[in-house]
């Protein structure tokens, strides 16, 4: 993932310290019914890593076999296939096969590019279409839907936002990602468009993103994060900024969070799952859970124990 890329020589000046929670979160998490137990989901964007074979992949990992090895190490994937190419549901079904070995493992697919892209949710109610009937196929496998707006994309195009949003289908949860900053530089804009959000239960995307902290606006307009963290090559301040983003997500869930998506993304992706397993065991003592975290050729155990 390149967005939000700096040099080596500018990490040292970026502020990574996570914004406060403003009063918007606040109110959603108080009026969520906490009494349910936190669901939390680590994973990566990909599957087809070549440079996992020998690290978690067995060496000689074929490339068809790359899913079904990653299904043993994560329960989650945040889907950027379906971004490139809408996927027919017999292709869909052959996926959910390879996934059927971890029970509690999800996918979570991104919306055609045609849809937020090309056509920047204008005429796309076909598309929409197709774009479902592919993925429902994942059946029980299917998590969270995901929409990235370009960024170009700007406060100007609310009404066709608006409209797309309305017309989704509502039985499966949809998460969207701003990008434009004036999203964020304009205050209206920044509550108008969450409100949109709130009113028709459309969750947010959280970028933690070096070269991006405006899009790192803490904004939940559902009791349910969906996080995106872009991390510098396992730089010190990769730690640092997870060890504040599990305190966080700790902190909501004394508020009423319900659910938490983390996808963990690398400029060179082969540091992902080390990242990952970090994230992971300290989710597990930090809230108590037993997430299943992945396993390195060679070490009978994670990297941090």
């Amino acid at each position: 993932m390149e967005f939000g890329r700096v040099t080596e020589h500018e990490l040292p000046l970026v502020d990574f310290t996570l914004p406060p929670d403003p009063a918007f979160t606040r109110e959603t998490l108080a009026a969520a019914d906490n009494g349910q137990p936190l669901q939390v989901h680590v994973g990566c964007a990909k599957w087809g890593r070549k440079e996992w074979v020998g690290q978690i992949y067995p060496p000689k990992t074929k490339d068809a076999n790359f899913l079904d090895e990653y299904v043993k190490h994560f329960d989650c994937i945040e889907l950027n296939a379906t971004f490139y190419q809408v996927y027919g549901p017999d292709i869909i079904d052959k996926w959910k096969q390879k996934a059927d070995t971890n029970p509690n493992f999800k996918f979570c697919p991104k919306f055609s590019q045609s849809i937020s892209h090309i056509r920047r949710l204008k005429n796309a109610e076909e598309i929409t279409t197709t774009y479902y009937e592919g993925i429902l196929a994942f059946g029980d496998k299917l998590g969270p839907l995901f929409l990235q707006l370009s960024d170009n994309f700007t406060p100007k195009s609310l009404p066709e936002l608006t409209a797309y949003l309305e017309q989704l289908p509502t039985d499966v949860p949809v998460y969207v990602e701003l990008r434009h900053k004036d999203w964020f530089a304009v205050p209206e804009n920044l509550n108008v468009v969450f409100s949109l959000f709130k009113r028709l239960n459309i969750g947010s995307i959280l970028t933690d993103a070096t070269g991006r902290r405006d899009c790192l606006h803490m904004m939940l307009p559902t009791p349910h994060a969906f996080i995106r963290f872009v991390g510098n090559g396992l730089h010190p301040t990769d730690y640092a900024r997870c060890d504040e983003w599990v305190d966080r997500i700790a902190d909501w869930k004394a508020q009423g969070l319900q659910s938490v998506w983390f996808f963990m993304h690398q400029h060179d992706e082969r540091y992902s799952p080390e990242l990952c397993d970090y994230v992971i065991d300290k989710l597990n003592k930090k809230l108590d859970l037993k997430i299943h975290r992945p396993q390195f050729i060679g070490k009978e155990k994670g990297l941090f124990d």
